[in-house]
Parts: C-alpha cells; structure tokens; sequence
C-alpha cells in the first residue's frame, strides 16, 4: 500500500520582523518575500494552513522584492496573500497552543526586533515545549539566539543549526552594521553551525528544529518542514 501522511489540524505561525531599516537611520530593509513566498508555497501545496503575525502588528516592511521571481510574483499578485501581509497579528497576541509550528523569515530587519523581542521568547518556548517544530532561514534564526527553555538553557545549545553566515555578511557589507553576527552569536550559545559555501543552499534539521543558511534555503526549509508536519 502506498505511505499515507496526514496534515496537521493546527495552523503554522509565519512571523515577520517589523524593522525598517539597517541600524539608524540606515538603508530601508524588512521581511525578505522570497523567504516567505517559497516555504509558504511548499506547505500550501501540502495543504498546511499558515497564518501571518509579526512584531507589531498591521504591515510589516518588506525587502528582497524581487518579481523576477515567479513565485513571489504569484504571490505579490494574490490579493488574498496581500491582505494577510497588511494585517499580520501583533505576536504579543498570539496563543502558541493553536499552532503546530513556528517559522521566522529573514531579511535584515530581524536582526534588531526579534532577538529583543519577550513575545518571540514566550511562543517559539510554548511551541517547542509543547511537541511543536520551530523554523527559520536566512536572519530568521536571529529569533533564537535568546529563546530559553523551561529550565533556563538556550533552546539552541547542543543542537545544530544552520543561519546566514559571517562570511555572507561580510559578503553583502553588513558586518559592521548590524548589531551581532548571527552564526558566531549562535554558536556562542552552545548551538554547533553547519555553513555551506556562500549563496548555497543549506538546511540543517535537528529534530523539531529546523534551520537553514540563506535565501537559496527558504525552499528547503519550507519541505522539511512539511515533512515533519506531515509524518
């Protein structure tokens, strides 16, 4: 007989930072789309519903909008997808017992809210604790460099991780601008990083937590978390 896998009854939470800008008063940044549009479409196409929060509430920034893609041009096109974006649920809001899972998009913006942010503490720890999976790609890990467990240790000590690496920091003249590097930060909290060749897709699972390096990753990401969803 052929496998048989089933979608899960609860939603995934997509969180999106509410940065605008790259330090102060620096070039406009935000959400990347490519980092939402690809993992969205591969659990869509599973049947995984996914619902949209971020930092603030309302309309969060958005960069990397690249419509030379196809993907983000069917979804930049979708009013439906549009009027999510706009009106995307302040996390501070969010009861994390509805959702199976928790996803962070990169772009740069998520360097500065969401590692300071006591709401992405509170859900990312409820999901995970409660048997949930947590996802990120790009600067989305930059969500958990300060996630503590129940019983105080960093969710990602012990566990390995991918995340947009230093060298494709320095790569993209950032690394003097944003407020930490991701990957050595994450290893500083006892996380062990796996990169891959810069601008390479990489995707790290580690059980329920599932990391990956770059915009070439988000894909990657959004299927392995389809297939922990769907087991």
């Amino acid at each position: 007989m052929p496998e048989t896998t089933s979608v899960p009854k609860k939603p995934v939470l997509f969180v999106l930072t509410s940065h605008g800008t790259k330090g102060e008063g620096g070039q406009p940044t935000g959400f990347y789309l490519g980092e939402v549009t690809h993992p969205l479409a591969v659990l869509e196409a599973a049947g995984i519903a996914v619902e949209f929060a971020s930092i603030k509430g309302g309309e969060p920034p958005v960069d990397g909008l690249d419509l030379n893609d196809g993907t983000n041009v069917r979804y930049w096109n979708d009013e439906g997808f549009r009027a999510a974006i706009r009106t995307t649920v302040r996390l501070d809001d969010i009861d994390p017992d509805r959702y199976a899972a928790i996803f962070f998009a990169g772009g740069h913006g998520a360097m500065w809210d969401l590692p300071q942010s006591r709401a992405v503490d509170r859900v990312t720890r409820s999901v995970f604790e409660a048997g949930g999976a947590v996802a990120a790609v790009c600067h989305g890990p930059a969500a958990l460099v300060n996630v503590k467990l129940s019983d105080g240790r960093y969710l990602v000590a012990g566990r390995n991780v991918s995340a947009f690496t230093d060298s494709e920091e320095r790569a993209v003249g950032l690394d003097k601008t944003v407020p930490f590097l991701l990957a050595s930060t994450l290893v500083e909290r006892g996380a062990t990083h796996h990169p891959a060749a810069d601008w390479t897709s990489k995707v790290v699972v580690d059980g329920r937590l599932i990391t990956g390096q770059n915009p070439q990753s988000a894909t990657g990401v959004g299927e392995a978390l389809r297939d922990i969803l769907s087991a």
